[in-house]
């Protein structure tokens, strides 16, 4: 049995070593892959910042495009609004013309002529009356 004893205490003499082996392996191995893990995790992060400023990017030039939309409204809507008030101006001005004329119509409505001549002193009233 001592020669039993022996192996077995030889065997346990050698277990630190073989157990320190096998965590220092096993830290290794640990270690390598957290490493790798941390190194992946970096260029994910590296390339989403490039994506992020990118789109930063596109983003700034869709606001420029919306800017320069909403201007060239504004100003359509101002240019609107100038000719419904020319519009407006022409209207009132159309309604005078048309009152004056009538009125120098009704001034010449009882006129008879018979020929031209007789006629022209007639037209030249009435042509002063809506000038």
């Amino acid at each position: 049995m001592s020669a039993l004893n022996a192996l077995a205490g030889a065997v346990a003499g050698q277990g630190w070593k073989i157990a320190s082996t096998v965590l220092a392996s096993l830290l290794l191995a640990v270690g390598a892959a957290g490493g790798a893990a941390w190194w992946m995790v970096d260029r994910a992060r590296e390339q989403a910042v490039v994506d992020l400023r990118a789109e930063q990017k596109l983003v700034a030039e869709l606001r420029l495009g919306i800017g320069t939309q909403n201007a060239a409204i504004a100003v359509l809507g101002q240019e609107k609004l100038a000719a419904e008030a020319r519009g407006a101006a022409a209207r009132v001005q159309a309604a005078a013309d048309g009152r004056r004329y009538d009125a120098a119509l009704q001034q010449l409505a009882g006129a008879r002529v018979t020929t031209c001549a007789d006629a022209m002193p007639f037209v030249n009233k009435l042509l002063e009356d809506v000038r």
